[in-house]
C-alpha cells in the first residue's frame, strides 16, 4: 500500500444506499453496477489527490492531504454517479461524509476519534447527499468548486460521540438538493441521554441484541450490577432509532421501588396525562396503541413484580411497541427473550498476545481509556501489560469494577494496583452460595475503594446513601455533615469521593450541581449505613430537610413563582419519595403526614395526583397516625383537595369532614376556617350547592374576621362557582370581582388569572361573550408569563367554549385539541372546571360531520404551544 498521509488530513467515507435491495432487484447484473460505481469513486478520489485506504462491499474509505481535494472528489463522484447509464429503473445513490482531523496511523489503517467522526457523518447522510463537518467546512468555504454552495444543517448528536457536531450539506447545482433531516440521534423523537465517555467494544453483543429485538417484542438484558447492561441498552437503542418512526424513549427506574409507580413513571416520560378513574397503564397503552416505538426500561429488578401488570398489557395493547429492559433478574413474563450480558472480552494472563492485539481486547481497552482520563500519559506498555491483563482478569471483565480500578492509576502503578487487588480478593472470598460470584467480585472492588477512604470520609460515604436521585451541596451539608460533625469540610469530602469514583457530579442546565451515586455503589453504601449507628439520625435529618423544603415551597406553588418551585420540587421528587417511604416503614407518622400535607399542591401541579393520594392514604392508615392531631388534619385536607382533581366527590367530602372535626377540637380558628372552606369546596363537587354555600359563607366571614384576606377571597371564588352553577351570573361576577381585588392587591398573578377564568364562566352565562373572551385572553397571557401549563390548557379550553357558544365549531375543536395536547403533559382539568363548561369537544362535534370534526381536532393536537397562542390572537382564523 502507498504511504498514507499523517498529521492534519481529511477523511472521506462513501456507501451505496439500499445496496441490498439493489442486489435483490438486479441479481447477477449487480456485479456490473458495482464495478461501474467503484470505477467512478476511484477516479474521483484520484482526481482529488486522495488515497484509497480500504473498501468493504460498496463502501469506500479514502484520505486526502487537502480538504479542497476531498470536497472535489465527493462532488465529482456524485455528479458522475447521477449521470451514469444505470439499468432501467435503477438509481445508484451514494451517501458521503467528510471530516478533517488528525491522521494517526495504526498499521495500514487510521485510528482515533476523527476517523469515527467521519464515519458517523457519512452514516448520517442520505443517498445522493454529501455532508461535512464544521472543521472541513471552515477550510473549504472560501474555495468551493464551481456550482457548489454550503447549507447549514444545524447541530447534531452523532452515535457513539459525546460532542455534538455542526453539519453542513454540500449543495451541488443540477443534483438533488432537498433531503430529509440527517440520520442522527436527533432525527427521531427520543430522550436518550448523552454519554460522556466513549463506548468500547461489544460489537458482537450489539448485533445479537438487535437481532433479538427484530424477532421479539420484549428483550431483557440480564446480569449482575456493573456488567454494563444500561450502556449496552443505550447503544442498541441508538442503533435502532431509524427502526422506530415514533421514537425511542429511556425510562430510568433506578429510583422507583414501588411496582405501582412503574406505569406512572413510563407515563411521565412519555408525557401521558393522568385522567379521572383511569389507571395509568390504560392511559399509557392507549397513548401507544398506534405508535411504532421502543421503550428502554432501565433497572427493572427492584420492581420486577410490576412486569405482568405493566409489560404484558402494554405490549398486548400496542402492537407497534417493543421493550428493551435491563434487569439483574429475568422478568419471567410471557414473550420475554432474555440476553445475559457477558463480561468484557479478557486476556489470558498466562498466554498474552502481542501488545497491539492485547490493546484491542475490550477489557484492556476500557482500562486503558479510563486510566488515561485520570492520568493523560498512561499507555499499556510492554512493562505494564501483564499487570493490566491480570487486573482485568481478576475483576472478571466487569466494566464498573474495571473503571473503579483504573481511576486509581492517578496514584498507583498497575503493578501496585494489582498487589492491592490480590490482597483484597484473597481476604474477601466468601463461601456464601446465595451471592453470585461476579457480585462478590464487584462487592470486593467497591469495598476496596471504600477502604481507601479515611474514617470520616467513610462515614460521609455511607450517609450519602440516604439521598435517592442525588442532592445539591446545601442538602448534603445539612443532612450528611451538620455543623461539620464529621470533622471534615463537606466540599473536600465530596471532592475526595468524586476523585475515588464513588460519587458522581451531575451538571444541571441551571448551572447547579448535584451529587449522586451509581446505583450499584449506592447499594453498598446503604448496607454500610444500615450497619452503623448513623442511620436513624441521618434518615431523620433527611426527612426533616425535605419537609422544610416542601413547607417553604407550599406558598410559592400558588403564586408567581409557581413554575420555579415546581421545577425545584420535581428535581427532588425521589428524595421526597424516599423520606415518605422511611416515615411509613419506621412508623414516623407525624413527619410523614407533615411532608404529605406540604406536598399536596406539588402533587397536583406536577401531575402526580394518584401517587400523592396513595401515599397520604397509606400514611393516614398507620396506627401511629390514628390520633386526632393537627398533622393528621393537614394531611386529610391535602387528601381532600387531591380527590377534587380526580372527580371523587364522596372521598373528598369524607376527608374534609374529618379534617374539620379535628380542627374544631383544636380550637385553632385559622385552621377551622380553612377546613370549613375545604369542606365547602367538597360540597360543591358533590353538587350539594346549598350546603356548599352555607359552608363557604361561614368560612369567608370567619376568615374576614381573622384578617385572612387570601383565604376569604378563596371562599368568594367558591361562592362565585356556586352562583355560576345555579345560573346567577350577575351575583357570581360580584363575588369574583371581590376575590380579584384581593389577589391583585397581594400581587398574586396565578390566582388573579385563575379567578379571571372562573369569572369568564359567569360572563358566558350572562351572554357577554366578548367580556368572557377578554377575561380568558388576559388569563392566558398571565399563565404564559408564569409558565403555568395547567392554567394555559384551561384557558385554551375556555376559549373553545366561547367559540362553541358563538357557533364557531371547528375553531372550538381546534382549541380543545390544543388544550388536550398540553393536558397530556400537565394532567387533567379540575372537575369543577369541566362541570361548569361541560364537554366542549363533544358539543362541537355534534354540529359537524365526523370527518370535518376530526380534522379540526387533529389540527389542534398538531399545534405547538406557540402556534396555539398565535391562533387565539387571530379571531377570524
Amino acid at each position: 500500500m502507498e504511504d498514507l498521509p499523517t498529521g492534519t488530513v481529511t477523511f472521506l467515507f462513501t456507501d451505496v444506499e439500499a445496496s441490498t435491495k439493489l442486489l435483490e432487484m438486479l441479481g447477477h447484473r449487480y456485479g456490473e453496477v458495482q464495478h461501474r460505481h467503484d470505477a467512478i469513486v476511484r477516479a474521483a478520489i484520484a482526481e482529488g489527490g486522495g488515497h484509497e485506504v480500504s473498501t468493504e462491499g460498496d463502501s469506500f474509505f479514502a484520505v486526502f492531504g487537502s480538504p479542497s481535494g476531498a470536497l472535489l472528489a465527493a462532488v465529482s463522484a456524485q455528479r458522475e454517479l447521477a449521470a451514469a447509464p444505470w439499468p432501467e429503473g435503477v438509481a445508484v445513490r451514494a451517501r458521503m461524509g467528510l471530516h478533517t482531523g488528525e491522521g494517526i496511523l495504526g498499521g495500514d489503517n487510521y485510528l482515533g476519534l476523527d476517523v469515527n467522526r467521519a464515519a458517523r457523518i457519512s452514516a448520517a447522510a442520505h443517498g445522493g447527499q454529501v455532508i461535512l463537518s464544521d472543521a472541513t467546512q471552515c477550510l473549504v468555504e472560501r474555495s468551493l468548486p464551481p456550482g457548489v454552495r454550503m447549507r447549514h444543517l444545524g447541530q447534531h448528536r452523532l452515535k457513539g460521540l459525546t460532542r455534538a457536531e455542526q453539519l453542513f450539506q454540500v449543495v451541488i447545482e443540477g443534483l438533488e438538493q432537498d433531503f430529509p433531516p440527517p440520520r442522527t440521534l436527533d432525527a427521531r423523537p427520543n430522550n436518550l441521554p448523552s454519554q460522556l465517555t466513549r463506548f468500547i467494544g461489544r460489537s458482537t453483543e450489539i448485533d445479537r441484541v438487535r437481532e433479538l429485538l427484530a424477532a421479539n417484542r420484549l428483550v431483557t438484558l440480564t446480569g449482575t450490577g456493573g456488567t454494563g447492561k444500561t450502556r449496552l441498552a443505550l447503544e442498541v437503542a441508538t442503533e435502532a432509532l431509524a427502526d422506530f418512526s415514533d421514537g425511542v424513549f429511556f425510562v430510568d427506574l433506578s429510583a422507583v421501588t414501588d411496582p405501582d409507580l412503574v406505569a406512572a413513571t413510563i407515563g411521565t416520560v412519555l408525557r401521558v396525562r393522568e385522567e379521572a378513574g383511569r389507571p395509568p397503564i390504560v392511559a399509557v397503552s392507549d397513548h401507544l396503541r398506534e405508535k411504532k416505538l421502543l421503550l428502554v426500561l432501565d433497572n427493572f429488578e427492584q420492581v420486577v413484580h410490576a412486569a405482568p401488570q405493566v409489560l404484558e398489557p402494554l405490549l398486548r395493547g400496542a402492537p407497534g411497541v417493543k421493550a428493551l429492559v435491563t434487569s439483574r433478574v429475568p422478568l419471567q413474563v410471557y414473550g420475554e427473550q432474555q440476553f445475559p450480558v457477558p463480561p468484557l472480552a479478557l486476556p489470558d494472563p498466562g498466554h498474552l498476545p502481542d501488545l497491539e492485539a492485547l490493546a484491542q481486547l475490550e477489557a484492556v481497552a476500557l482500562f486503558a481509556e479510563r486510566a488515561a482520563a485520570s492520568r493523560p500519559d498512561f499507555r499499556v506498555t510492554a512493562d505494564n501489560a501483564r499487570a493490566v491483563a491480570e487486573i482485568t482478569a481478576r475483576l472478571d471483565g466487569l466494566p464498573l469494577a474495571i473503571e473503579l480500578a483504573a481511576s486509581r492509576v492517578k496514584l498507583l502503578t498497575p503493578e501496585q494496583l494489582l498487589a492491592r487487588l490480590q490482597q483484597r480478593l484473597a481476604l474477601l472470598t466468601t463461601a456464601d452460595r446465595n451471592v453470585p460470584e461476579r457480585q462478590r467480585t464487584l462487592r470486593r472492588t467497591i469495598e476496596w475503594s471504600h477502604e481507601l477512604l479515611d474514617p470520616a470520609e467513610q462515614r460521609m460515604f455511607s450517609r450519602l446513601a440516604v439521598f435517592s436521585g442525588g442532592a445539591d451541596l446545601t442538602a448534603v451539608d445539612a443532612v450528611v455533615n451538620p455543623e461539620g460533625e464529621l470533622g471534615l469540610d463537606t466540599l473536600d469530602g465530596l471532592a475526595s469521593l468524586v476523585d475515588k469514583n464513588l460519587l458522581r457530579v451531575v451538571d444541571l442546565p441551571e448551572g447547579e450541581q448535584r451529587f449522586g451515586m451509581l446505583e450499584t455503589v449506592r447499594e453498598f453504601a446503604v448496607e454500610r449505613l444500615s450497619q452503623s449507628q448513623d442511620e436513624p439520625g441521618t434518615r431523620r435529618r433527611h426527612a426533616e430537610r425535605w419537609i422544610a423544603l416542601a413547607e417553604q415551597a407550599s406558598g410559592g406553588l400558588v403564586g408567581p413563582d409557581q413554575a420555579e418551585w415546581t421545577r425545584r420540587l420535581e428535581a427532588d421528587h425521589d428524595n421526597f419519595r424516599s423520606a415518605l417511604g422511611w416515615a411509613l416503614l419506621s412508623g414516623e407518622a407525624d413527619l410523614g403526614l407533615r411532608l404529605a400535607a406540604a406536598l399536596g399542591d406539588f402533587w397536583r401541579l406536577g401531575g402526580h395526583v394518584r401517587e400523592g393520594l396513595r401515599t397520604v392514604s397509606d400514611l393516614l392508615a398507620l396506627p401511629a397516625a390514628a390520633g386526632r392531631t393537627l398533622p393528621r388534619a393537614r394531611a386529610l385536607t391535602a387528601a381532600a383537595n387531591l380527590h377534587a382533581w380526580i372527580d371523587d366527590p364522596e372521598a373528598n367530602l369524607r376527608f374534609a369532614e374529618e379534617a374539620l372535626a379535628i380542627y374544631r377540637e383544636s380550637g385553632d380558628a385559622d385552621q377551622i376556617a380553612q377546613a370549613i372552606a375545604t369542606l365547602g369546596w367538597a360540597q360543591l363537587q358533590t353538587g350539594r350547592l346549598d350546603h356548599a354555600k352555607v359552608m363557604l359563607t361561614e368560612a369567608r366571614d370567619l376568615n374576614t374576621s381573622l384578617g385572612n384576606r387570601r383565604a376569604s377571597a378563596d371562599c368568594s371564588n367558591g361562592l362565585g362557582v356556586a352562583a355560576v352553577l345555579e345560573d346567577r351570573p350577575e351575583e357570581a361576577l360580584t363575588l369574583f370581582e371581590d376575590a380579584l381585588a384581593t389577589y391583585e392587591g397581594l400581587g398574586d398573578t396565578y390566582w388573579v388569572a385563575l379567578t379571571q377564568l372562573m369569572a369568564s364562566g359567569a360572563d358566558r352565562g350572562a351572554g357577554a361573550l366578548d367580556a368572557a373572551e377578554q377575561r380568558v385572553r388576559s388569563a392566558l397571557s398571565a399563565f404564559r408569563e408564569i409558565d403555568s401549563g395547567m392554567g394555559t390548557a384551561w384557558a385554551l379550553y375556555s376559549l373553545g367554549d366561547v367559540d362553541l357558544l358563538r357557533g364557531r365549531h371547528e375553531r372550538a375543536l381546534r382549541l380543545v385539541g390544543a388544550s388536550d395536547k398540553l393536558l397530556a403533559e400537565v394532567g387533567d382539568l379540575p372537575a369543577l372546571a369541566k362541570a361548569s363548561m361541560g364537554d366542549v369537544g363533544a358539543a362541537a362535534r355534534s354540529f359537524l360531520d365526523e370527518a370535518a370534526a376530526e380534522q379540526a381536532y387533529q389540527e389542534g393536537l398538531g399545534m405547538s404551544l406557540e402556534d396555539a397562542v398565535a391562533y387565539v390572537l387571530h379571531r377570524e382564523a
